[in-house]
């Protein structure tokens, strides 16, 4: 055999060997994929609609790789069983309780299962169990609510069109209001209005709070009612005095109401006198006559002291007098 010859075989054998280290490669990472050389438990869910998902896409536990879709098949016309291989190192976190439902690796990626929930009390999954499944949103969903969305955003754009649309009309309040120049004066107007409102409330509130600061200053009445017991103390007598006087003077208004129905009464002299016309008109003739009798009495008087039986005794009288003067002075 020439050397041509050897060297030929050799690249050949060489070949066949790096085919068969890539063959057994390959057949080691699909086999470590398909967890052909791990013990593994099998468990089903069976879902309405599957979205597309096929076998040998992976299922997801708290976003950690732990199996694979073993088998899609049919039970009947509206359920899809799929048959999972799930390892045997994560099989104990997974409760017999969870909840599979169908996912995507992305916003457009792999189809996938994913295992969520299980309580701690519940035993973990053995081969043959049965999880619960659930309805995924999922990408379908979404787009369905886009366009749902995008057919209320094309009438809420349509109606805001029409309501632009009457604004520009000047129709309905709002559109008065931005076409109407007398409003917008009014409306000019009344904001005016209002900065000065609130100017003077600002002054007011000014002036307010110097005047608590006054009432609060030491040495002024306010601040020594409020503080001083013994001003308090007399102001509340004064109140009390006042109150005393105040009842006094309502029972003597009350004894004066009294007294003045008594003065409308006929049958007292007062009331008399008051109210009686022909008691009055005696009245009034018994001092006439008392005064004509007081006038004769003098001039009886007077023609005594000139009759010479009374001259002597009057004469006394007037010496007796004039030396009680005498002896005053």
């Amino acid at each position: 055999m020439s050397a041509t010859e050897n060297r030929r075989s050799i690249i050949v054998g060489l070949f066949v060997l790096i085919g068969i280290i890539i063959l057994v490669a390959g057949i080691l990472v699909l086999g470590g994929q398909q967890n052909r050389f791990s013990r593994t438990v099998t468990v089903t869910a069976v879902f309405g609609d599957v979205s597309g998902l096929k076998a040998g896409n992976n299922v997801w536990f708290s976003g950690v790789k732990i199996g694979t879709i073993k088998e899609i098949r049919f039970r009947n016309l509206k359920e899809v069983e799929i048959a999972m291989v799930i390892e045997e190192a994560s099989r104990q976190y997974i409760r017999k309780d969870a909840v599979a439902k169908i996912g995507s690796e992305s916003f457009i990626g792999n189809k996938l299962i994913v295992i969520e929930g299980g309580s701690p009390d519940t035993p973990p999954i053995e081969d043959g169990d049965v999880l619960q499944a659930a309805t995924d949103e999922g990408l379908d969903a979404m787009m369905a609510t886009l366009q749902t969305n995008n057919k209320n955003l094309v009438e809420i754009t349509e109606n805001f069109g029409l309501v632009s649309a009457r604004i520009a009309r000047g129709e309905g309040t709002l559109g008065a209001l931005l076409n109407d120049t007398v409003m917008a004066a009014d409306i000019k107007r009344m904001i005016s209005h209002l900065n000065q409102t609130t100017a003077n409330t600002a002054q007011a509130s000014l002036a307010l709070n110097q005047l608590t600061a006054k009432l609060n200053a030491e040495g002024t009445l306010i601040n020594d009612l409020l503080t001083d017991t013994l001003v308090y103390g007399n102001l509340q007598s004064a109140v009390a005095q006042l109150q005393g006087i105040t009842q006094t003077a309502s029972a003597l208004v009350t004894n004066l109401n009294q007294t003045a129905g008594k003065l409308d009464d006929p049958d007292n002299a007062v009331g008399v006198l008051l109210n009686d016309p022909a008691a009055a008109e005696n009245i009034r003739q018994t001092l006439e006559n008392l005064e004509q009798s007081t006038e004769k009495l003098d001039q009886n008087m007077e023609a005594l002291q000139h009759n010479f039986l009374f001259r002597g005794f009057f004469r006394k009288q007037r010496r007796e007098a004039e030396k009680q003067a005498e002896s005053g002075q």
